[in-house]
């Protein structure tokens, strides 16, 4: 079994060992998202038991983890595929294609939401974003709305009166994960690129104020904490913390809807309908990408992929479907198909 750490990743890369290892693999092997992960664990159980081929090894490593590892070359001891709850970067992209991974295919496996939760001993609450924004953010506007000061709120009244004198404290995923991407692209970017606090400073300086337009820095002063990549572990820290917050992927929810319940996000609901719709302000696709060099060199890579976006998984009434993932319309689900079996190739245009 592959098993990937930091020691370990700077040793193959020194080494050599990714790029120059040219064997054929008898087991998949997957790194990647904490969100993908229970989706793909599944098909992975299935896949073992129900074909010839050994049940893949998958690792939680993060979605930013996991392009690391993915996209640091073609040797067989690199991932074949690497889960991804946010689109690949542009700069991931270019590092693949700097260490020659050249032929990648994406996938995307259906929706999901990213969801504000709490212990279910709290009464239902809603939020907005502009509150959680204001929740998390290291810097807010000032009162009269002139300059950016140092975050200073620590109960929720102090941001809306509406809300209850609660102390804030958020349990969330680590820079490493595509969930933080995500939330810092659809909350904390998305509201901040419209606020004139923000964008008046980076014309006003632009070396200086770079990173402005698109604010997303988080606060660091213990409101805020990084709960690693197993959401499970926050959802257990919710149980424990009754004033909390946790940020996660809605399968989470899904599987925990008898301890934990998610604030509504300006009186949306997380629920499926509202998910796939987009309605619900805090969706976004889930993905994997296959390393296409490796198809015919590790035993069923390409069996796991048909397994996985088949009816049987991602369709309506998918397996995948009842323990949390939101299905993509008819049409998306038979691109998605057309893609694998295609092998079609990613391009930096697509990813524009």
């Amino acid at each position: 079994m592959r098993k990937y750490n930091s020691i370990m990743f700077a040793s193959l890369l020194i080494s050599g060992a990714f790029v120059g290892q040219a064997q054929a693999n008898d087991q998949i092997h997957i790194v990647g998202s904490s969100t993908v992960y229970p989706f793909a664990s599944y098909v992975a159980e299935e896949f073992g038991a129900t074909t010839r081929f050994k049940t893949p090894v998958i690792e939680s490593t993060g979605s930013g983890g996991g392009m690391k590892l993915f996209c640091a070359g073609n040797g067989m001891k690199t991932p074949d595929i690497t889960n991804a709850s946010r689109r690949m970067k542009g700069k991931e992209f270019k590092l693949c294609a700097k260490n020659g991974v050249s032929d990648i295919t994406e996938v995307v496996i259906g929706f999901d939401g990213i969801v504000v939760a709490q212990s279910k001993k709290n009464s239902d609450i809603n939020l907005t974003r502009k509150d959680i924004l204001l929740a998390v953010a290291a810097e807010v506007p000032s009162k009269d709305g002139s300059k950016l000061i140092a975050n200073p709120y620590k109960f929720w009244d102090q941001i809306n009166s509406n809300l209850p004198h609660r102390p804030i404290t958020f349990y969330g995923p680590p820079t490493s994960s595509g969930t933080r991407d995500a939330f810092s692209d659809l909350v904390m970017k998305k509201l901040t690129k419209k606020m004139d606090v923000y964008t008046k400073l980076y014309k006003a300086d632009k070396k200086k104020n770079k990173g402005y337009k698109k604010y997303k820095t988080i606060r660091q002063d213990g409101v805020y904490v990084p709960s690693g990549e197993n959401d499970n572990l926050i959802v257990q820290k919710l149980i424990k913390d009754k004033n909390a917050f946790g940020i996660f992927g809605y399968s989470f929810l899904e599987e925990n809807s008898d301890r934990i319940s998610a604030a509504t996000i300006e009186g949306i609901t997380a629920e499926p309908r509202n998910i796939s719709s987009g309605k619900y302000p805090v969706s976004r696709s889930l993905y994997f990408y296959t390393k296409n060099s490796h198809a015919n060199k590790t035993s069923g890579m390409y069996d796991y992929v048909k397994m996985f976006v088949g009816e049987g998984m991602i369709g309506e009434e998918g397996n995948l479907s009842e323990i949390g993932l939101i299905p993509l319309p008819e049409a998306n689900r038979n691109e998605t198909r057309k893609r694998v079996s295609h092998k079609t190739s990613l391009s930096a245009d697509d990813l524009k």
